[in-house]
């Protein structure tokens, strides 16, 4: 398990996701296996699916092409949404209802505005991280991925219902 104790704010995306709960993030920089089911899932190699943070030079292939995000806030010389005189945009708001790892991102960009992305960064490891061992689990993990706890962090537990509903739909 890496530390990822010391806010990075090329961990932290534009949009307001956390780049050390991301399920890609965690293949590409701990569990080759996951990434390479996530490939396989995404029929895509290994190499395309890799990332190491949304700001960083190694983007996945989703988040390289498919993010508008990261581009608009470089072109309005902001660092996140919650700073842009649209936000919330309608790209944002399609994007946040797409899945349920981003149910979230509303409150991480009112908290990145209120207590600047630091403390919201230790707030989010706090979110992520297993109460038993301190891994950092994406929320796609209901058991920590390290020592098997559940819920695997407090993310989980909170949104219990609506992942449930989730890998149930993808189990079809």
């Amino acid at each position: 398990m890496s530390d990822f104790g010391t806010p990075d704010k090329k961990l932290a995306a534009v949009c307001g996701l956390f780049c050390p709960s991301c399920t890609v993030f965690i293949g590409s920089m701990e569990d080759r296996s996951r990434l390479e089911r996530l490939a396989e899932r995404s029929k895509a190699t290994v190499e395309q699916v890799e990332c190491h943070g949304c700001r960083s030079e190694k983007r996945s292939l989703y988040c390289d092409t498919r993010c508008k995000m990261t581009k608009c806030a470089a072109q309005k010389g902001i660092d996140f949404c919650v700073q842009c005189d649209e936000y919330p945009c309608a790209e944002l708001k399609a994007f946040q209802s797409q899945m349920p790892h981003r149910i979230e991102l509303w409150q991480s960009q009112e908290r990145i505005k209120a207590v600047g992305y630091e403390k919201w960064y230790a707030e989010m490891v706090r979110q992520y991280s297993c109460p038993e061992c301190r891994t950092i689990n994406s929320a796609y993990d209901p058991e920590c991925r390290t020592c098997g706890a559940a819920p695997s962090s407090n993310y989980v537990k909170t949104h219990e219902a609506e992942l449930a509903k989730f890998r149930e739909k993808m189990a079809r």
